[in-house]
């Protein structure tokens, strides 16, 4: 078996992941505009709220633009997008658990980090591993 092979069955895994990191963020981002999936609102604390200089609906339509942005980011710089929606998912579950509520979704929301901080990794490894294979 060639190392191009060996490696085939990691580049379908990658695919996989970057399609979910990739879209997730889109579709969740868009609803940030409709709240088809649920009132996006009810996850900001009331304290958060009070500090906004604009509405929370406001606020949610803003963090549906950058995740948007970061899902698109996934599908075409998969390592940097990664390494961003793994940011912005630890972000989002810090805010639920010092908040004190939700933190069955801080908890999905941390998973949720490591896997795409898991694509970058892979990302990564397949790149280097192609690289090595383009310079034989």
């Amino acid at each position: 078996m060639t190392n191009q092979e060996n490696i085939f069955p990691l580049s379908k895994v990658q695919n996989l992941l970057k399609f979910t990191f990739g879209l997730v963020p889109i579709v969740a981002g868009a609803d940030k505009f409709t709240n088809l999936l649920t009132d996006w609102t009810q996850y900001l604390s009331t304290g958060m709220v009070d500090l906004l200089p604009f509405s929370a609906s406001t606020f949610m339509m803003t963090v549906g633009v950058i995740e948007i942005g970061a899902g698109i980011l996934v599908l075409i710089k998969t390592e940097l997008g990664s390494y961003v929606v793994s940011v912005w998912l630890v972000l989002i579950a810090l805010s639920l658990i010092f908040s004190g509520s939700y933190l069955d979704v801080a908890v999905r929301d941390l998973v949720m980090a490591i896997s795409v901080f898991s694509l970058a990794r892979i990302t990564r490894i397949i790149q280097a591993h192609s690289n090595h294979a383009n310079r034989s």
